[in-house]
């Protein structure tokens, strides 16, 4: 049986993972680590709360005290870090808590799997570190040896922390990989980012924000697909390596706002253009070729069956995301993460 930590659990992405590899490997232990800032909800591994081999820890990745203390308790086989802030618009507004999280917090982990000689560590990371791409040249894909190009102080922060991570491969031979995936969507994101805020305001007849044009393109990855390329990484991938996770399902940002009226049955005259982001980049696009010839990893699930996976499952759980909405899951956060 596996030991395995994984930070920022109560999040979108890490929740999902927890999710997966219980169903993937249901004698595993996993340790949930998470801060329960306002993008961390507890509210959503409640079921798994009583179960023996899960175990919650409220705890700052930044807090060395903290973080040392259950790595010398627990005795992990593996590190897998989602911890991260993560919404661009929130690091232009404030840039300094993106770069204390993002790097300093990837430092703390990665000196406690150095001192307690944790066999493995995985950095959950972001095509974003790469730039962008131009709208007009649809030959281009983000690979493992493109340039990183940050136009974010969330980029910045993110590729700050990949850089860390490869420092310390090199000069501690910290058994660690990297990841870098395109855009995510699937259950339990939190709603301030395009999918759901987009089918909230839709559900309840509210004009619907797009930037600029709407003209952005991103590679839409379905979350179980990016949880099984992490799983298939920490079982065989190669120490030292960046491993690219994409969708191959390039959409407009207006494509997919366009897909979630129609989907809701409602008019397209929601929609409301306003002014653009500040450095908002135009194109992601992912080759994920190297994980495909390597661990024989590929994207299963296309955009089109995903997204109505997705617009599906806000339909079943309003409560869900109304106990967000409302600020309630901020009392269950504190109650049960005491």
């Amino acid at each position: 049986m596996k030991n395995i930590l994984v930070t920022g659990g109560a999040g979108f992405i890490g929740s999902n993972f927890i999710f997966y590899m219980f169903r993937k490997h249901p004698d595993y232990r996993i340790v949930c680590v998470d801060s329960l800032t306002y993008a961390g909800n507890l509210h959503t591994l409640e079921s798994l709360l009583s179960k023996e081999n899960f175990r919650f820890v409220k705890a700052d990745i930044t807090d060395r005290k903290a973080i040392f203390s259950l790595c010398e308790e627990e005795k992990f086989d593996a590190v897998v870090n989602f911890a991260a802030e993560s919404h661009v618009d929130r690091s232009i507004e404030n840039p300094e808590v993106f770069l204390k999280t993002n790097i300093l917090g990837t430092q703390v982990l990665l000196d406690a799997v150095n001192k307690y000689s944790i066999p493995r560590y995985h950095q959950v990371s972001t095509d974003e570190v790469y730039g962008d791409l131009p709208l007009d040249r649809k030959d281009l894909f983000f690979t493992e040896a493109t340039p990183i190009h940050t136009t974010s102080p969330y980029s910045a922060s993110k590729a700050s922390a990949d850089l860390l991570v490869q420092a310390y491969i090199r000069t501690f031979k910290t058994p660690a990989t990297i990841s870098r995936c395109s855009n995510n969507y699937g259950p339990y994101q939190f709603p301030e980012k395009l999918i759901p805020v987009m089918f909230v305001k839709a559900s309840n007849d509210e004009k619907l924000p797009v930037y600029g044009e709407g003209a952005n393109v991103r590679d839409w990855l379905y979350v179980d697909d990016h949880c099984k390329a992490i799983d298939m990484i920490l079982e065989n991938g190669k120490i030292g390596e960046v491993y690219n996770i994409g969708g191959h399902n390039e959409r407009t940002n207006l494509e997919v706002v366009k897909t979630i009226l129609q989907t809701l049955g409602k008019g397209e005259d929601l929609i409301t253009y306003v002014t653009d982001r500040p450095g908002h980049d135009m194109r992601y696009a992912i080759d994920p070729q190297k994980i495909k010839d390597e661990l024989g990893w590929f994207p299963e699930t296309d955009f089109d069956s995903g997204i109505a996976l997705t617009l599906k499952w806000y339909k079943d759980n309003k409560a869900w995301w109304e106990n967000i909405l409302s600020g309630e899951y901020k009392d269950f956060n504190e109650k049960a993460g005491n």
